[in-house]
């Protein structure tokens, strides 16, 4: 009676340990399965080369996660996607994750991918070059009204004590036709895109050209990074981190020039209205802000590059209060 009283035990704790483990797996199965959204900031181009090189490359597969990218564009918030459970991953500049903390949103930074801006001013350097702020005085200064641009300009005018009287300030559009006309001295352009455009079509008529470019008078204002919520570090914290690693790693890959024409050749097939040699312009240039030298790991996240652009949205009122933005950062990279 004892034996089969033990046999009975022990069958049983088979049954509850194989059961345990069923679960387990199934629950490892699950999240592994679980399809993942993660919205860019602009639309497929050179400028987020190193997302889809791991997409395609299947770096996000090996690490068991189903990953599929969406384009972004002006009517796209990943932050917004974040919040409703549309997306698990985004991307968005510093300035939306510093409002969204402002709003209470909660939202994390878990990779920073371009180390340098590429929002700076084009000029003809017939006339003027800008190699100090004070230069800046009496130029008519193209600036988006509610944009980035508007605000890192205003820090620029302020760090070099530069008064409104001083400079004029031109509300511009997406037509560049009063720089042409020199109706203005100095256009906002991102460095990797519409600057590559312009700058081609002023050397082919004869004129140089330079950029003002604001981290050289040590204004950082922080661009596109990586955030996530919450919830989802909390929850996932796994997925997370495998999740920044492969995209990272595609970032890494994507950019070694031992790849470059195989990154070429990808872009090419998402971005068929761009010509080849203008593709390999925008790559070259793209590079260089993601990783401005080659001790730079990508992905690291500058933090005395976020609080300065806290403190300079603070300055300018943009948030009524301080969001300790150092403390919604996750560091994945050293």
């Amino acid at each position: 009676m004892e034996g089969k009283l033990k046999r009975t035990v022990y069958i049983i704790l088979i049954i509850i340990v194989t059961g345990m483990f069923a679960v387990i797996n199934s629950a490892n199965a699950a999240e592994a399965s679980v399809k993942i959204n993660y919205r860019l900031k602009w639309l497929f181009n050179a400028s987020v080369v190193g997302d889809l090189y791991a997409d395609v490359n299947n770096y996000f597969s090996a690490e068991g996660l189903d990953i599929k990218i969406k384009e972004g564009g002006p009517e796209r918030d990943a932050i917004r996607e974040l919040e409703l459970g549309y997306a698990q991953f985004g991307v968005a500049s510093a300035d939306q994750v510093i409002r969204a903390l402002s709003k209470g949103a909660p939202v994390v930074v878990i990779a920073q991918l371009f180390q340098i801006n590429p929002l700076q001013w084009i000029y003809r350097t017939d006339k003027f070059n800008i190699k100090h702020i004070r230069d800046l005085k009496g130029k008519k200064i193209g600036i988006t009204y509610g944009g980035n641009d508007e605000t890192i300009m205003r820090t620029l005018l302020a760090k070099g004590k530069i008064s409104e009287k001083e400079v004029k300030l031109v509300s511009v559009r997406y037509d560049y036709t009063p720089f042409y006309q020199r109706k203005v001295d100095l256009w906002p352009v991102y460095r990797n895109s519409q600057g590559i455009t312009i700058a081609n079509k002023l050397r082919a008529a004869g004129e140089e050209i330079h950029y003002v470019n604001p981290v050289e008078f040590e204004i950082r204002f922080v661009a596109n990074s990586v955030v996530t919520s919450r919830r989802m570090l909390k929850d996932h914290p796994d997925i997370v981190k495998k999740f920044v690693l492969a995209l990272l790693k595609g970032w890494e890959d994507s950019l070694d020039s031992v790849n470059k024409q195989k990154s070429l050749k990808m872009i090419g097939r998402y971005d068929k209205d761009t010509p080849p040699d203008l593709l390999e312009e925008q790559f070259d240039v793209t590079k260089s802000l993601v990783k401005p030298s080659p001790d730079i790991k990508i992905g690291v996240i500058d933090v005395k590059a976020w609080k300065q652009t806290e403190k300079i949205m603070l300055n300018q009122k943009l948030i009524p209060a301080p969001v300790f933005v150092e403390k919604a950062i996750r560091h994945y990279v050293k």
